[in-house]
């Protein structure tokens, strides 16, 4: 390092033999870390006559933490040395104690042995350790505002990449200096928060010191903050803030989000109190990740979004090991210079969809599987308390998240883990959809959730089926007594929630309509929907009438439930002696919706605001919008193999069949075209 205090040098050559020895950084012409040039070194037969001027090891007290000596000087010299420099910076003289800043600001400075003929005026690589505990020994004079700035540079040097006998000095330094002065734990405690973004060992590493791994440098992080965190119990709040503050922006790479994310994960093990904190945290994230990409996707055509899905494919096939074995790499190939002439706009647009699909999908699979543990045994008390963290994650990010694309996916898993679970998830979605006091976008919400999860949860059980499609039909008819005396016609504005509740129905039915059926003719094969085709059935309770008096009620709710669904459950419930509601479609092609609006009307919650007469019909209906549509992230959607039900069509269903490919938008998970169609989905709805 350079001197305290400027020294001329003398030219190479005319160094004097009668060098003065070394002296202390106090004195005016003292040179901090000064050595004796090469010429002066003494021979090996000087040295053995004269052992007192043998360099001496630096001694440690692994207990104590005190070095005894070094070089020539002890340490009560050193410390002597650095009390003196911060006293004359009190006084306004800031020479040593500049030095002082500029030795830790240059830690990374690679160590040169001094030209034969000069001094040597830079300390070797394990020297700063001295007086970083000299300054330890100085805390209530550093502690004084006027020595903020060294504080900074001092926390700011690159401490992780040193042996670990200069971490844990370095610890103490942190711990000693907290004691006497609170005001620094803000600081400390976010510049180690910071260094939880670090995924490249050049953040971290030091010239002259064995390169360490990452996982050492995440040890020796999370080991300090665990002291600090011991040290000063009250430190875990405003370890919580810092922990929000410090999040990754959303268009921070996928290796920077997972580094803060394991970071994160790896604190909530000695900090028990945070972690529900961190899941929230960590699920947020995900939601906002989740509904932004598919606002971009909804914004993009149809050619670049398949160019994302091409480089998705390709990326998977090419992928050599995990994003940590990416992030060894220190070459920054992530930016991309708008000022480049060959700046391509639309490959960048690519790249960005591209990075945000792998971003969320590998956070969602960490999630899968730090849960995953919990639920080995599903019926327990253990799985039901993290299923209840989950839950209420679902109900203050998820359900309000009209977007949201695959975030929901994790408590869809889990809630078919075990009866009790399902039992729960379902009770929630029921209190939501049908309590007075719940805003009625989150009753359209809910229900649409609750009709999902019955229709594609492949654990689902029968009975549970028949009884939430039996319980939406009860709900129905309350609200059709409700609304029926108030109707001119269909009016998505003023009924939405009787609406979105029907269409939710009709939803199940398209899915599960085999676990509706309560006896068939004995040729009817259960494991051939097609032999059901055109067969005398019996439908539990009394649904078909009930339904049907709904679908050719006043309310008309085939003209505002969305087209795709309502088409599909046309054609399944004529070919199957359900219901024949061809006739009322017909019909309802002849109407206008917007004929039966009022500018009187409340909004009603509604997802949309219905106010002008302008608007297309499509506007006044719903969207085909079901939150458990096909999940098509390339590595987390392996863990929805077994409890997943996929479209399939029923041969012969129609004439139509026939004529059409067999492209069921998510008959085979694997098929790279469904993943074209379905990942992109904007509005998550069925193919036609």
């Amino acid at each position: 390092m350079r001197p305290f205090i400027s020294t001329p040098r003398s030219l190479p050559g005319t160094l004097p033999r009668s060098t003065p020895p070394v002296k202390s950084i106090l004195k005016p012409a003292s040179i901090l870390g000064r050595r004796k040039d090469q010429d002066d070194q003494p021979s090996e037969g000087s040295e053995a006559q004269d052992p007192t001027s043998k360099r001496r090891k630096v001694f440690f007290d692994d207990i104590k933490n005190v070095t005894y000596e070094v070089g020539r000087r002890t340490m009560d010299e050193i410390k002597l040395e650095v009390r003196m420099a911060l006293e004359a910076h009190l006084r306004g003289d800031d020479g040593q104690y500049d030095g002082l800043k500029e030795m830790f600001a240059n830690d990374k400075k690679r160590y040169l042995p001094p030209v034969v003929g000069e001094e040597e005026d830079t300390l070797k690589p394990h020297e700063l350790q001295v007086y970083l505990m000299a300054l330890t020994g100085c805390i209530p004079i550093l502690k004084s505002k006027d020595c903020n700035g060294l504080v900074k540079v001092i926390l700011n040097c690159s401490w992780l990449g040193r042996d670990a006998a200069f971490v844990k000095v370095f610890t103490h330094f942190l711990a000693a200096l907290v004691s006497a002065q609170g005001s620094y734990l803000n600081q400390v405690l976010t510049m180690i928060v910071d260094k939880f973004h670090d995924t490249r060992p050049s953040a971290w590493r030091v010239p002259d010191f064995p390169e360490i791994s990452r996982h050492t440098m995440r040890e020796r992080l999370h080991s300090t903050l665990q002291y600090l965190l011991k040290m000063f119990p009250s430190a875990i709040a405003v370890l919580e803030n810092l922990l929000r503050s410090k999040f990754p922006f959303l268009d921070d790479s996928m290796r920077v989000h997972m580094a803060y994310i394991h970071n994160l994960l790896q604190v909530k093990e000695y900090v028990p109190d945070l972690q529900e904190d961190v899941f929230d945290m960590i699920l947020d994230r995900v939601v906002k990740i989740d509904s932004q990409m598919q606002l971009d996707l909804e914004d993009t055509d149809d050619d670049i979004t398949a160019a994302v899905m091409y480089a998705l494919r390709e990326n998977r096939q090419e992928e050599a090991g995990s994003w940590e074995d990416e992030a060894d790499d220190d070459s920054d190939t992530e930016s991309v210079d708008s000022d480049d002439v060959d700046y391509d706009q639309e490959a960048v647009r690519i790249k960005t969809l591209k990075d945000s699909v792998e971003k969320m999908d590998s956070m969602l699979d960490t999630l899968f599987d730090v849960y995953t543990p919990h639920f080995t045994n599903p019926g327990s008390d253990k799985a039901f308390d993290m299923f209840i963290t989950i839950l209420r994650e679902f109900d203050q990010m998820v359900l309000p998240t009209y977007k949201s694309r695959h975030t929901q996916f994790l408590i869809f898993h889990f809630a078919q883990q075990h009866e009790r679970l399902t039992d729960a998830f379902c009770g929630q979605l029921i209190a939501s959809a049908f309590q007075s006091n719940t805003p009625n976008i989150l009753k359209q919400a809910a229900a649409a959730y609750l009709a999902s999860f019955v229709a594609r949860g492949a654990l689902v059980p029968r009975s549970l089926v028949r009884t939430i499609f039996m319980l939406l039909i009860h709900h129905l008819d309350q609200y059709r007594r409700k609304y029926e005396p108030l109707c001119r016609g269909p009016d998505l504005k003023r009924f939405h929630p009787y609406y979105s509740l029907l269409q939710a129905t009709l939803y199940i039915f398209c899915f599960r309509w085999q676990d509706l059926v309560v006896s068939a003719p004995e040729f009817v094969d259960p494991e051939d929907p097609a032999s059901y085709i055109g067969q005398d059935l019996e439908w539990i309770g009394t649904t078909r009438k009930d339904l049907s008096t709904h679908v050719f009620g006043k309310l008309n709710p085939l003209k505002v439930c969305a087209p795709v669904i309502v088409d599909e459950f046309a054609k399944l419930a004529h070919r199957l002696n359900f219901m024949y509601a061809y006739p009322l479609i017909e019909s309802n092609k002849r109407i206008r919706l917007t004929q039966f609006l009022s500018s009187t009307y409340s909004t009603g919650g509604a997802l949309r605001d219905s106010g002008f007469d302008t608007q297309e019909e499509s506007f006044h209906q719903l969207d085909p919008y079901f939150p458990f549509d096909p999940y098509q992230l390339p590595v987390s959607k392996r863990w929805l193999a077994e409890d997943y039900v996929h479209w399939k069509s029923i041969p012969g269903l129609n004439a139509e069949d026939e004529e059409e490919d067999s492209d069921d938008f998510d008959e085979d998970e694997d098929d790279e075209e469904l993943e074209e169609g379905t990942a992109t989905d904007s509005d998550g709805g069925e193919s036609e």
